[in-house]
Parts: C-alpha cells; structure tokens; sequence
C-alpha cells in the first residue's frame, strides 16, 4: 500500500504545513504550475516526487518534469497532466489518447478547483487536487490524500486551508 499526496498548483509557495503533510506520504505527486524549483526541490528532499510541468512552469522546471507523467503504482495505471480537462470535457490534446487508452487513474491541475469524479464511460477516475498555492482566485487552498493498493484507491481525504 502507498499513501499518496497530491497536489497542484502551488505557484512558488511551500510552507511547513504542507511539508508535514509531505512527511506522512510515501510519495507526492504534483499536477504542475510548480512556479519555482525550491517547491519540488523541498518535497524531493523528503519523499519521492513525480511531476508534470504546468502552463507557467519556466525552462528550468520544463527540463526537469514532463508535461505528461503515465506510470503504474501498485496495480493503477496512473495518467498525471496539468491541462486535462475532465470526464466529459477532456481537453481537445489528450481526447483521442484518453479514449483509446484510458488510465484508472486521470490526474489533472490547473483550475484550482477540487474536483473528484468517475468517468464510468472510460472506467477511469479523474482528480484535480485544487490549489494550494496563495496566487489564483481560490478562496480555499486544498490538496488530496489517498492510498493505493493493490488495484484500489482508497481513504480519500480532502485537505484544505483558508487562503
């Protein structure tokens, strides 16, 4: 079993409080707008890290992280992207690839809203972490815990702070 931390769109800003939840994870996961190097550099220095870069990711970031991540934990088949859209409204780059060769796992950041859902067309679940930056229009920063295991994801939990 894996307990996992997902985030996104942390624009530059990293905090203890979002390191300690770091610390109780066995792996972080973010869907991109990382904004600055010192964030994934903070979270790489105490768990592994997979990324994708977001829209305003620099040069640096975009080198470092792909702007797809699609990788298997445990037993899920885990698509990571910043702009993905959602079940329904899956963004005009990925729908072909998402309809032919859906992940379980759909994993998308970018418009800092938290969002969970079933794709029960695809088979897959899709996830948007929010934001839990302080730059964007969010009234409240969130982020998501869950574990893998096996081929189930489980104990989903919602993490949220005022702005």
């Amino acid at each position: 079993m894996k307990k996992i931390l997902l985030l996104s769109d942390t624009h530059g800003y990293i905090d203890e409080t979002i390191l300690k939840h770091v610390k109780q994870a066995d792996e972080v996961w973010h869907a991109g707008d990382i904004g600055d190097s010192s964030v994934t550099d903070a979270i790489a220095k105490l768990k592994p890290l997979k990324a994708v870069y977001g829209n305003i990711d620099n040069a640096a970031i975009r080198a470092e992280f792909p702007l797809h991540n699609r990788f298997v934990c445990e037993q899920v088949d885990v698509w990571i992207t910043h702009i993905g859209g959602y079940p329904g409204r899956y963004s005009p780059s990925i729908r072909e690839a998402i309809r032919t060769n859906p992940p379980r796992l759909f994993i998308t950041g970018h418009s800092h809203i938290l969002k969970v859902m079933n794709d029960k067309k695809l088979g897959l679940l899709h996830m948007n972490p929010g934001a839990i930056g302080k730059h964007g229009f969010h009234k409240v920063r969130t982020m998501l815990r869950f574990t893998i295991s096996g081929s189930e994801i489980g104990n989903l939990e919602v993490i949220e702070y005022k702005r």
